[in-house]
């Protein structure tokens, strides 16, 4: 009995140690990048401070979320090991501080909430960090010399917008599955003024009908209670999602174009430099590739 706690002991020992050292390979590997390395430990500490404000306050549902914030920031020097690329610094400090203006200051602090705008900026960013990724794991098979073909600029540029728009859609599905699950409000319901529907169409002839300048809406439950909307008519997520898409759209476009003309000048482009990934051991002068 004994010998198997041992046992057990010295597995968790490794487990532990194995972990430990993971981690320490993940932050030196930030290190090499003084800058990149600088907004880590900023962002670092920033989660550090709200981590013990939360526990301090008895709010565990925020030290959660600051657990996880931890946990995403090491996400870029991971994917570096992971699957041998270079990071460029821009694209890392922007992932650092999307994961401290997401988890920290929009859910913890209230931000999207407070600025309507918060949540849109995320998704634009969103948008353009997905496609950055989905360009960089692309553009990383076309340039290894054991595929047989390779691909036009044109079409990476799709794919990028593609698995960008691919990852917005997922989670839209995700925010719409955890409030029916949870009963949460993830999508961010929208007041409007102006309704056009034919639900309202008592002739049952898909007729429009519209309902314009609304200033309050009451709810009635069936208990009796009454909930009063003022300003208008509570929208129910929809337009939280389209919104979300729309400029999760932009921010691929965005990126798509940059990297579009980044690989038809491959190189010699300071912007494109600045956020498209590297193989890391990729020393070879790239050309540019053969279009099909």
């Amino acid at each position: 009995m004994g010998e198997g706690k041992k046992i057990k002991k010295e597995k968790k020992h490794k487990k532990q140690s194995r972990i430990s050292i993971i981690y320490r390979s993940l932050v030196d590997q930030i290190r090499e990048d003084k800058l990149a390395f600088t907004v880590y430990c900023i962002c670092r500490l920033v989660i550090v401070a709200v981590l013990v404000r939360s526990v301090m306050q008895g709010q565990w549902e925020s030290c959660f979320i600051c657990i996880l914030a931890s946990v995403l920031l090491l996400l870029p020097p991971f994917v570096e090991k992971k699957i041998n690329i270079q990071l460029p610094s821009a694209l890392e400090i922007v992932v650092f501080l999307f994961v401290i203006c997401a988890e920290i200051l929009g859910e913890i602090e209230c931000f999207y909430v407070k600025y309507r705008f918060w949540d849109t900026m995320l998704h634009t960013v969103n948008g353009f960090m997905f496609a950055a990724f989905g360009f960089c794991l692309i553009d990383i098979f076309n340039r290894h010399e054991r595929f047989r073909f390779k691909v036009s600029a044109g079409f990476l540029a799709i794919v990028a917008f593609c698995f960008s728009m691919t990852i917005g859609v997922l989670w839209e599905f995700t925010e719409f599955s955890i409030d029916h699950i949870a009963k949460i409000d993830m999508q961010k319901d929208t007041v409007v003024t102006d309704i056009y529907t034919v639900s309202l169409d008592e002739t049952n002839s898909n007729t429009v009908v519209k309902v314009k300048n609304i200033e309050k809406t009451v709810i009635v439950s069936k208990d009796g209670t009454e909930t009063v909307v003022n300003g208008g008519y509570l929208d129910i997520g929809i337009i939280d999602t389209m919104k979300d898409l729309f400029v999760n759209f932009i921010g691929a476009i965005i990126f798509s174009i940059i990297g579009f003309i980044y690989v038809k000048n491959r190189g010699r482009g300071l912007l494109g430099s600045m956020l498209i990934p590297e193989v890391a051991s990729d020393t070879e002068e790239y050309t540019g590739p053969e279009e099909i």
